[in-house]
């Protein structure tokens, strides 16, 4: 049978460590004396040092038991003031290790089965991936960009749409400010800002309202309309704006789809909102 010299082992450690957590959930002990108790179990030398810091305890209901001890030479077992047993040098040995587990365990767990790295302990988080759209010249990322122009402002106005294949530029008027315009830089979201000038016969319109399909399918097709190879080209957008047709509606669209090839030789295709073709300017 073990005496209270015995060496403990690091299961004995845990067991105390076990038994002072029901002690905390029970309150028979204050969130301060668990901390103090277990900070002295996980350097507990002999199992006598163990059974000093459980002896006060009501412990017939703890989840495990210390096992019973010899007494030595008629001596019985020293089982009070577990204080003086692990006071001093050893109390100061692990005041790190206990204002660590004060950080990072959960109320009522014993540290002895808490990762060393809080940070590497599953946090039962699920991942949130992004996934806002990128191949913007398509009729999901046409779309897509419009609704993320209307998650961040509040509507698709604005003054001008450039929209290259996996970036965008808008320009908008400063809410503060009617005279300045803000233009910011769409890449997976909207930067923040900078500030530019407009025209004086530029106008706020509703750059979200064109036939998205139909101007898709002519993007589609630029290069061959305009008689560019798909292996020379260079540079692929469209800008979206107010028109200059006197006899169309205020809010009616100008729509320009330009492509540029690697020798000089570019084009551009001009159409209103819904997609009728209204200019097809060839390479020279």
């Amino acid at each position: 049978m073990a005496t209270a010299a015995t060496r403990a082992k690091d299961s004995d450690r845990n067991d105390t460590c076990q038994i002072l957590d029901s002690a905390l959930a029970d309150g028979q002990l204050s969130a301060e004396e668990h901390r103090q108790r277990v900070a002295a179990a996980t350097t507990a030398v002999t199992l006598g040092d163990l059974r000093a810091l459980v002896t006060d305890l009501q412990t017939a209901d703890a989840p495990v038991q210390l096992p019973t001890l010899k007494t030595g030479a008629g001596r019985p077992v020293r089982t009070t003031g577990w204080g003086v047993l692990v006071a001093g040098a050893a109390v100061l040995l692990v005041v790190g290790i206990a204002t660590g587990w004060g950080l990072y365990a959960a109320p009522g767990q014993s540290p002895m089965s808490a990762a060393q790295d809080p940070g590497a302990k599953p946090d039962g988080v699920a991942p949130l991936v992004l996934t806002p759209p990128r191949q913007l010249q398509s009729l999901g990322g046409l779309t897509g960009l419009l609704a993320q122009m209307k998650q961040k402002f509040g509507d698709t106005t604005g003054y001008e749409l450039n929209i290259y294949s996996d970036f965008a530029i808008l320009e908008r008027p400063d809410p503060a400010e009617p005279r300045r315009v803000l233009r910011y830089d769409y890449r997976g979201g909207w930067d923040d800002p900078d500030t530019t000038t407009v025209s004086s016969d530029e106008r706020v319109v509703d750059l979200g309202k064109f036939n998205v399909e139909k101007i898709t399918a002519i993007l589609h097709g630029a290069p061959e309309t305009l008689g560019i190879k798909r292996d020379e080209i260079k540079t692929v957008y469209v800008d979206i704006k107010a028109g200059k047709d006197i006899t169309a509606p205020p809010d009616a669209l100008a729509i320009s789809i330009y492509v540029s090839g690697k020798f000089n030789d570019s084009g551009y295709i001009e159409l209103d909102g819904d997609g009728n073709q209204k200019r097809i300017n060839y390479p020279s």
